[in-house]
């Protein structure tokens, strides 16, 4: 029988369900993503869809304002958009990038730290330095010139129609060393336990010793890092969308969404702006509060107290 270090399951779960920021973060995650995910179902409009919409239906405020309209819940955008379906669509969207982005960071970085922290030597220079020249460069910056790039070489229609996989590659390519640097020092303590070293009398062969052995057992810290960086990319996707280089208007995200009202807010259309930023904040800080609550339920030092 292969040897591996036997782990708990049932108790940092229980842990979890025992915390009740995790409890509150992981209801709001479920609702939001129910929401999205049955977004054509309970949208009272397709956002994507011009014909869908009226601009002499922009500005209007939410329902239980003054001025508001039963058909717009939430009011409508300086484009007569309904805010509540915008919202719902660009959730979505948001959401998307962040999930996508944080698998091209784990599929680069984990692989990276694995090998930097069982073979040591050149591999773990070459990574280590690798990672340390990526971090010193601003995620943001090498979006906005990435993105930059690609609309002169090919037009705003051809960034609005490959938008979301071109913000989930270079968000993901950007935060890569992130689960690099964790796998690599989770790796350097899982292999000098004894059960490595049983494998590896048991001729073992390095890859299989790597993956069926010490990545299921750094998986802990690699799950609390993956929510860390699924709520930055989400923030790293707004903000490109803020600044106009992320998701074109056509397609509203949250970041999007923000923007577009951002130049009416002092006019008094104020909800274009804050009821899509009150969402993100919602959306971070949940993403946030569970990754807290894993990392309590998966440190045995936390859940001993």
């Amino acid at each position: 029988m292969s040897p591996a270090a036997p782990g708990k399951t049932a108790s940092p779960l229980r842990h979890v369900m025992r915390n009740p920021g995790g409890i509150v973060a992981a209801s709001v995650l479920v609702v939001i993503a129910l929401a999205v995910i049955l977004a054509p179902l309970i949208a009272p409009q397709n956002p994507f869809d011009l014909k869908s919409f009226d601009v002499l239906d922009s500005g209007i405020p939410p329902s239980w304002l003054a001025g508001g309209d039963e058909r717009f819940l939430l009011g409508t955008d300086a484009q007569g958009r309904d805010l509540w379906s915008a919202v719902l669509y660009g959730t979505r969207i948001s959401l998307t990038v962040g999930l996508f982005a944080v698998v091209i960071q784990a599929a680069i970085g984990v692989p990276l730290g694995l090998l930097a922290g069982y073979a040591g030597g050149r591999a773990d220079t070459v990574v280590t330095r690798a990672a340390d020249i990526q971090l010193s460069l601003s995620t943001l910056m090498m979006a906005i010139i990435a993105l930059a790039l690609f609309r002169a070489a090919l037009g705003g229609e051809s960034l609005g129609r490959f938008a979301v996989p071109l913000l989930v590659v270079v968000i993901g390519v950007a935060e890569w060393p992130h689960f690099a640097r964790t796998a690599r020092a989770a790796t350097q303590v899982e292999a000098a336990k004894d059960y490595v070293r049983a494998a590896r009398a048991l001729g073992i062969g390095t890859l299989g010793l790597m993956w069926r052995h010490i990545l299921p057992n750094i998986a802990s810290p690699l799950i609390v890092i993956a929510a860390t960086q699924m709520a930055g990319a989400i923030m790293a996707e707004a903000a490109l969308s803020f600044l106009g280089l992320g998701m074109p208007v056509t397609k509203p995200s949250l970041g999007t969404l923000i923007r577009s009202g951002y130049d009416l807010m002092f006019a008094g259309a104020w909800w274009i702006t804050i009821i899509p930023g009150l969402v993100l904040i919602g959306l971070l800080v949940s993403v946030n509060g569970l990754g807290d609550a894993l990392r309590d339920a998966l440190d045995p030092r936390r859940r001993a107290l």
